[in-house]
C-alpha cells in the first residue's frame, strides 16, 4: 500500500479546512446559500483535533510532550483571536431592526 507524502497529505487537510471554513460563512451570509453549512464547524473541529491528537503523540514518542508547554501554544494560537472577534464585533455590530 503505497502512503502519500506529507506534503500531499497537508495539501489535502488544508483543502478540506478550507472547505469547511467557506462552507460556515456561506451559511451565515445567507442561510439559504448552503443550508447545511453549519457542519463545516463539526469538520473544522473534527480535523483540528485529529492534528492536535499526531503531534502530541509525536511529541510523546521523542520525549518532549509536556502539558504545561502544550497549554502554553494553545494559549498563545488562540489568545489574539480572543481580543480581535470581541473588538471587530463592537465595531461593526449587525443591526437587522430587531432588539
Amino acid at each position: 500500500m503505497l502512503v502519500p507524502e506529507k506534503k500531499e497529505c497537508e495539501r489535502d487537510i488544508d483543502l478540506t479546512l478550507t472547505v469547511a471554513v467557506l462552507s460556515v460563512l456561506a451559511f451565515h451570509i445567507n442561510s439559504q446559500l448552503l443550508p447545511g453549512g453549519f457542519v463545516g464547524v463539526d469538520i473544522f473541529f473534527v480535523i483540528s483535533g485529529y492534528l492536535i491528537s499526531v503531534h502530541i503523540m509525536g511529541e510523546i514518542r521523542n520525549g518532549s510532550f509536556s502539558i504545561a508547554e502544550f497549554y502554553r501554544r494553545r494559549i498563545k494560537r488562540i489568545a489574539p483571536a480572543t481580543f480581535v472577534v470581541p473588538g471587530v464585533t463592537l465595531a461593526f455590530p449587525h443591526s437587522d431592526g430587531h432588539v
